[in-house]
């Protein structure tokens, strides 16, 4: 043997198993679309306001209102969960899974202004946050005007008995005034501290539809959802920030929770706020040019982080869109609600250079999960019952696609490679 020629050898392998490690395989770009809920079945006029997470074991949850009427957000209203156990790609039964006992009344801002009716009963926005340990807390409300909450450790098979935790939302009193509450909607986060962050919108109650005025804030829990504490107003309801809603929310690499947030405000752009524990100390309120604000609820996930993975990956989802077929487009006005889109930005959300429609036709509220497998999961409302108003929903829709099809087959995840089997 020539020993010249072993140090060539010991390079040219070394050089081979580097590029080795460094090889992403790609899977082709596929997109598959699956109606989870469909208006007018199961006894539902409408399905509206959409969330789905993964659970630690890889079960899909799919969750919604379910509306007995198409009147609005303060008729007889259910809470709906369906599970997947292969990625999304089919789904269970329907499970009720929101049952509050004892006397219920209805909030008396909806009754001032003839939004409900004596007697109906309202479950609303419901949120779901997956722990690290494998168990699955939940939140939703009542009426607008109470707060519970309960938890699945079968990955939504069964549940605990909801526990009021209106109290949290009572400290706000002091600061803000107010009379209708809700959480998220969508889905909450788990901290890497493993704080469950929760965000929340308060409203006086006094404007449109009781939902007007209105601030954004968290409420978090330190001890597995046992006990929940309010955090410090994030999005307050002054200068060119008008009426701050609904909110998404993920904590970035560097330990910060970003909240994005939904608002009336003339820019017509979203919002965005930082906090060092995704609790107090928000940074000042930023409008996202990247980000347009049609006004309507936007989902937002992270899909990778370095070093786990070779780079961060966040993801947002809203209709990109700012145009209104009647012509009235105007400053801080609510724009069609349609071409659902997702984005991808690779520096936690400085930049959105990816954006890919999903749902050119109508298409409102929606919320993204990701699979264990990297499959990314955008469930959100498509198409309407009559064509024309955007609060009929015709069906909540699950979209399954990989990040080759969102980036047109110029990015992969390494050592996922996702595809349809």
């Amino acid at each position: 043997m020539n020993l010249c020629r072993l140090p060539l050898l010991a390079l040219l392998t070394t050089v081979f198993l580097t590029a080795s490690s460094r090889f992403v395989q790609t899977a082709e770009p596929f997109l598959d679309k699956v109606d989870v809920f469909e208006a007018g079945k199961e006894n539902y006029a409408l399905y509206r306001i959409p969330g789905i997470v993964t659970t630690k074991r890889g079960t899909v949850l799919a969750y919604c209102e379910a509306r007995k009427s198409d009147r609005g957000d303060w008729g007889t209203i259910d809470i709906l969960l369906r599970r997947s156990t292969d990625g999304g790609k089919t789904w269970g039964a329907r499970t009720n899974i929101a049952h509050v006992t004892g006397p219920k009344s209805k909030n008396p801002v909806a009754l001032a202004q003839k939004l409900a009716t004596p007697g109906e009963v309202t479950y609303n926005n419901p949120v779901a946050i997956p722990d690290s340990n494998g168990a699955v807390h939940f939140l939703f409300c009542l009426e607008y005007a109470r707060c519970f909450y309960l938890r699945t450790d079968d990955d939504g098979v069964t549940f605990s008995k909801p526990v009021e935790i209106t109290a949290a939302f009572d400290k706000f009193r002091p600061e803000y005034d107010w009379k209708v509450l809700a959480t998220g909607p969508g889905h909450g986060i788990q901290l890497k501290t493993g704080r469950l962050v929760v965000p929340v919108w308060l409203s006086l109650g006094t404007g449109g539809h009781a939902h007007r005025p209105s601030v954004t804030s968290v409420i978090y829990s330190d001890d597995l959802g046992r006990t929940w504490v309010r955090g410090e107003i994030a999005g307050p309801n002054e200068g060119d920030w008008n009426i701050p809603n609904e909110t998404c929310a993920v904590q970035l690499a560097d330990g910060r929770v970003l909240l994005n947030m939904r608002t009336e405000s003339k820019a017509n752009r979203r919002l965005l706020t930082t906090s060092r524990d995704g609790a107090t100390g928000w940074s000042k309120p930023q409008f996202h040019d990247q980000l347009l604000e049609p006004i309507c609820m936007a989902g937002m996930v992270r899909l990778s982080e370095a070093p786990a993975s070779d780079k961060h990956r966040l993801l947002f989802s809203n209709p990109h869109n700012l145009d209104r077929a009647d012509g009235k487009a105007a400053p801080g006005k609510g724009r069609d609600r349609k071409n659902v889109s997702v984005k991808l930005s690779y520096d936690e959300s400085a930049r959105w250079p990816v954006s890919k429609t999903v749902e050119p036709g109508f298409s409102g509220y929606s919320d993204l999960a990701v699979a264990n497998d990297g499959t990314i999961l955008l469930f959100y409302e498509r198409g309407s019952t009559d064509g024309k108003d955007i609060y009929r929903t015709g069906s909540l829709t699950i979209a399954r696609f990989n990040l080759e099809w969102l980036t047109d087959g110029k990015d992969a995840l390494p050592g996922k490679g996702t595809g349809k089997k």
